[in-house]
Order: C-alpha cells, then sequence, then structure tokens
C-alpha cells in the first residue's frame, strides 16, 4: 500500500508541475540536451579532427558554429561536450547523493553520539570552501574526468544528508515506523523499506541542482586546465581557446558560454519546480 506521501507525489505533483511554465521550459531544455548528446555520434565520429585550412572559419552553412584554431567544427565538439558535461553531472551527483544518503540516514535513524558525531563532520566539511577544497584535491591527483566525477562527488554531500536527517527525525516517530517496529522489523529494514522512500522527496530536488552545480565546477576547472584535458571535447576547455582568440573569433566563447548557461539554468527551473511541486504548504 502506498503511503501518503507517495499518494501525495502520485496524484497532486505532477498536476502542480504540468501548470509551471519555468518548470516546464527547464524540462525542455534538459531532454534537449540529452537529445543532442545521444546525437553527436551520428553527426560525426571525431569530434578531434583537423584541418588547419579550414581554421577560425566564422559560422556558416558548412560549420554553423564555426571552427576552431585547429580547424575543427565547434558544432561537432559542443555536442560531444554535452556528454562530458551531462556524465559529470550525473555521476557526480550519484556518488553525492549516495554518500549523503547513508551519513544522513544513519544520524537521523540513530541520534545520540552517532548523529552528534556525523553531523559535526558535516559541519567541519562546510567549513571549506567547496570549489578550493576540489582544486586542492585536483592538484594532487591526474586532471581526468573520472578523478573530476569522484572529486566533486566527495566534496558535495553534505547537504544531502542534512537534508536526509533532517526528514529522518521527522519521520521516525510516525505512525507507520512505530507500527512497523512493534511487528519486529530490522533497523535495516526500517531506514531503507519504510523511512528512506518517504525521505527522498527533498533528495530529487537537491539531485537536480546539484547537476547544475557539477556541470559549472566541471565547466569552470576545465577552464583553468586542470578538468578534462584536450583533444577530448568540453564546454570549459574549449573556452580557453575562446579566450585566446576572442578578438577575432568571437564564436568559440559566446556558443560554448551559451551552452553553460542555457544547460545550467534548465537544470535550476526544473529543480525549482520540483520543489514547488512538492511543497505540500502551497495551494492547489
Amino acid at each position: 500500500m502506498l503511503s501518503r506521501r507517495s499518494a501525495f507525489i502520485r496524484d497532486v505533483v505532477w498536476q502542480r508541475l504540468r501548470h509551471n511554465r519555468m518548470a516546464l521550459a527547464g524540462g525542455v531544455i534538459v531532454l534537449l540536451m540529452f537529445l543532442l548528446a545521444a546525437i553527436a555520434s551520428l553527426v560525426s565520429s571525431d569530434p578531434s579532427a583537423i584541418d588547419v585550412s579550414q581554421s577560425l572559419l566564422p559560422p556558416s552553412w558548412a560549420h554553423p558554429l564555426g571552427t576552431d584554431d585547429l580547424g575543427r567544427d565547434v558544432l561537432v565538439r559542443m555536442l560531444y561536450g554535452a556528454r562530458i558535461s551531462l556524465l559529470v553531472g550525473f555521476v557526480a551527483v550519484g556518488i553525492s547523493c549516495l554518500i549523503g544518503i547513508f551519513f544522513g540516514s544513519l544520524a537521523g535513524y540513530y541520534g545520540g553520539w552517532i548523529d552528534s558525531l556525523i553531523m559535526r563532520f558535516v559541519d567541519i566539511m562546510l567549513c571549506f570552501p567547496t570549489f578550493f577544497l576540489i582544486l586542492a584535491v585536483i592538484a594532487f591527483l591526474d586532471p581526468s574526468i573520472w578523478n573530476i566525477m569522484i572529486v566533486i562527488g566527495l566534496t558535495s554531500w553534505m547537504g544531502v544528508a542534512r537534508l536526509i536527517r533532517a526528514e529522518f527525525l521527522s519521520l521516525r516517530q510516525r505512525d507507520f515506523v512505530l507500527a512497523a517496529q512493534a511487528l519486529g522489523a530490522s533497523d535495516f529494514r526500517l531506514i531503507f523499506r519504510h523511512i528512506l522512500p518517504n525521505a527522498m522527496s527533498p533528495v530529487l530536488v537537491s539531485a537536480t541542482l546539484g547537476v547544475a552545480g557539477a556541470i559549472l565546477t566541471e565547466s569552470a576547472l576545465s577552464f583553468l586546465g586542470i578538468g578534462v584535458q584536450p583533444p577530448t571535447p568540453s564546454w570549459g576547455n574549449m573556452l580557453i581557446v575562446g579566450k585566446q582568440t576572442l578578438g577575432s573569433a568571437w564564436w568559440l566563447s559566446v556558443f560554448p558560454g551559451l551552452a553553460i548557461l542555457i544547460t545550467v539554468l534548465g537544470y535550476n527551473l526544473l529543480g525549482e519546480g520540483i520543489r514547488d511541486a512538492l511543497d505540500p504548504r502551497l495551494k492547489e
């Protein structure tokens, strides 16, 4: 049988979300980015193909977004760069959510010294500026896409942990949990079968917004030269070339920058829409 919260999500949330134009616009942007990333291989099999005779060509029918200093098609590289950005966003957020859910569940369910120990560690982690912490860790590692995803995930789980803890504190004394406990359900079953499924709503919102943050972080790291390394295309490392030729080839900066802006905006709009739809205090 569905819990009250599950029934609420099924019957009300979608109705609210479908009437939120900004959230729908964000959803369309997100779906469009997935589509563009999916068709990248159909456009070209080699985004790193060099043709110096075609270098720094402005947008045209042959090259809709122009070419870079090595004659590589900007549109093709941006499509492949979308794959990198989405991969980093989802893997990094997945890692952060798993860690945050684990520690938040333990802190919220058991309380006491376990809660105090975990939350003090969370407070210590939050004292460090996240981006500079990532820079410090990346400086000791090889600047590969996998290291970036892992580091972003390991440094951004604290918010999820606090959200899950707050939900567990609210839910662990509910009647359905007490009833399951009276029937002899184990702690593992109580946490993962009864409480956690009802505590995932704020995590969904946090994860959606977290994808946007991870994409921004990856782009910033790649722009600084310690993220995704050439010739692998990334929106961030494409901006490096654009910075060097800003006065003569504006398209190398404008189009990757717009891609980052629109993608992050789409995830933020969708996340805000989901948060509003999941808020039970809002009326129809």
